[in-house]
């Protein structure tokens, strides 16, 4: 595993109709919704370390912190940035930021831990 602070990611969306705080159930305003906005914070840590895991290895989510500081209607286009900080042991902590072209929609840190993907899955079905 060759993980180190500074691996990063770069995702960016379009804020579609299935994306809303309406669609999603947690609101009832045609924004962008946090849990979503937080699903693609997620998948922005997993982009940053896919290639430095070793092979059967995966990460779960297992702490999230997260400032929605901004409101993004549908259509606007939002960049999430996901940077690796921290690596101790098999715990990782990742800072990310949203920004769309008028503000910073979001800040925070999510915090995955990196698991052998086979022992993760069997222990499921115990």
């Amino acid at each position: 595993m060759t993980l180190t602070p500074g691996l990063r990611a770069r995702l960016l969306i379009m804020v579609e109709r299935g994306d809303t705080a309406m669609k999603v159930g947690s609101g009832d305003v045609p924004v962008l919704a946090t849990p979503r906005l937080l699903a693609f914070a997620e998948r922005a840590t997993v982009q940053a370390v896919t290639g430095a895991l070793d092979p059967g290895q995966t990460s779960v989510g297992t702490k999230v912190a997260l400032e929605h500081l901004a409101a993004s209607p549908v259509g606007t286009h939002v960049e999430i940035t996901a940077e690796l900080t921290e690596v101790d042991g098999r715990r990782l902590v990742f800072a990310f930021t949203a920004h769309d072209r008028r503000a910073t929609v979001a800040t925070g840190t999510i915090e995955r831990v990196v698991v052998d993907r086979e022992r993760f899955l069997t222990k499921l079905s115990r």
